[in-house]
């Protein structure tokens, strides 16, 4: 019934992934946070879907920068960097292009 807890090995191109999700995470969870208003679109409204799968992203950025590894494979999917970095990606374009 008990397992034991012991530390993962990661590989270095795993460590540099874990630390560009993370980085790629903070800057827009602040934004959001602070100062939600650079996420408008040009008639001054939200995109409430878009921003949901933003920060769908931003979870998923968090999640796997911090090392946690989910057992179900539906949220082992939806959190890895396949799915988390394109969605942080249009976060960025929200905030930077639009």
């Amino acid at each position: 019934m008990a397992e034991a807890v012991t530390t993962v090995k990661r590989s270095k191109a795993q460590t540099i992934a874990m630390v560009i999700s993370f980085l790629l995470a903070l800057p827009l969870a602040a934004v959001l946070l602070v100062h939600p208003g650079m996420m408008l679109d040009a008639n001054g409204h939200y995109n409430h879907s878009v921003l949901m799968l933003v920060m769908l992203g931003i979870s998923g950025g968090f999640i796997h920068g911090v090392g946690y590894i989910p057992q179900f494979w539906l949220w082992k999917w939806l959190f890895s960097p396949y799915i988390s970095w394109p969605l942080m990606l249009i976060g960025y374009y929200l905030w930077f292009v639009k």
